[in-house]
């Protein structure tokens, strides 16, 4: 079966469900100070045990956990906690898009564990190979990020009962170190590197002049003017 450059083939077999697994390692170790934040703060968000355990294990979206967590606890509603959360994890319907060419001829049961199992992890490991990954590679990959992610969610579940400050360890610094790691292991083109790092910059002038939107613009900018390059190079 032949594939055109955004589509990716899932009827292929050079790699299985433990390539997966390996390839998935480095970030599913990344994760493990992230999943022991987001079970400590439902914990302190005042979430029972058995609540704190299923967020992690139904929503399976860590900065979605954290943001709604904290939203919670800060008297946040129902509606505005949802609206956020939309916009907040609304990369995975072009994560979902890319798959779909080829993910649709799969049953339905196969379909929804692939979109359940789809995190920001899993596609940027999934494009290390682009077109040459099996399903078998992705359920790899996913579940075991997923068993990692709800066992260390419930590590800082039983942790937040006899720690009474996790946050005082800083673990939120592993949210920056996997999206370096998912940057390292996607990122591929001179013009994606100039793009990361024209946000790099702005987010740093942004901040210094404390605009308050500073991340998001520096983003959006950073993409914004890749896109534009992307275009001006496919014109000459």
């Amino acid at each position: 079966m032949n594939c055109s450059k955004n589509e990716i083939d899932l009827t292929l077999k050079p790699m299985g469900f433990w390539k997966g697994v390996v390839d998935m390692l480095p970030l599913s170790l990344a994760v493990i100070p992230w999943g022991i934040l987001a079970g400590s703060v439902a914990i302190n968000a005042g979430l029972s045990v058995m609540q704190a355990f299923g967020m992690s294990a139904l929503v399976f979206a860590g900065a979605a956990q954290l943001v709604s967590l904290s939203m919670l606890t800060a008297g946040a509603s129902i509606f505005s906690i949802i609206l956020t959360i939309f916009f907040l994890t609304s990369q995975h319907f072009i994560y979902a898009l890319q798959l779909r060419h080829n993910a649709i001829q799969l049953p339905l049961v196969k379909r929804i564990l692939l979109g359940f199992l789809l995190t920001d992890e899993l596609y940027a490991t999934a494009m290390l190979y682009e077109h040459r990954f099996s399903y078998r590679y992705l359920i790899g990959a996913g579940f075991s990020f997923y068993l990692c992610w709800v066992g260390f969610s419930v590590v800082g579940i039983y942790l937040a009962r006899i720690v009474p400050d996790l946050s005082a360890f800083h673990l939120e610094f592993s949210i920056v170190v996997i999206f370096i790691v998912m940057a390292i292991l996607v990122i591929k083109e001179t013009l994606a590197i100039f793009g990361m790092l024209i946000s790099a910059l702005l987010a740093v002038v942004f901040s210094w002049f404390k605009f308050d939107a500073a991340i998001l613009a520096a983003g959006m900018i950073g993409m914004a003017v890749t896109a534009m390059l992307d275009i001006k190079r496919g014109q000459s």
